[in-house]
């Protein structure tokens, strides 16, 4: 079954250049980007909301939503 999803002009411009060919299709490109989000480790598999909460870190990291590691033990006094 094939299904439609909505996305504005520019963030189908933004997968358009990551496409490897201009045959692949956005749901092959799609799923190699659902495959960059880790499944587990040598412990086992991580549960969906620990999957996003890996995504959303690296995403804070990316936009330089973080504290340095000096200010925190700084705050708290060490």
């Amino acid at each position: 079954m094939i299904t439609t999803i909505q996305v504005t002009p520019t963030t189908r411009e933004r997968l358009a250049a990551l496409k490897s060919s201009p045959r692949e299709t956005y749901d092959e490109l799609l799923n190699k980007l659902l495959a960059l989000v880790p499944q587990g480790d040598d412990e086992g598999t991580y549960s969906d909301a620990f999957r996003m909460g890996l995504l959303n870190a690296r995403l804070d990291i990316r936009s330089g939503r973080v504290t340095a590691h000096e200010q925190v033990k700084k705050r708290l006094g060490l």
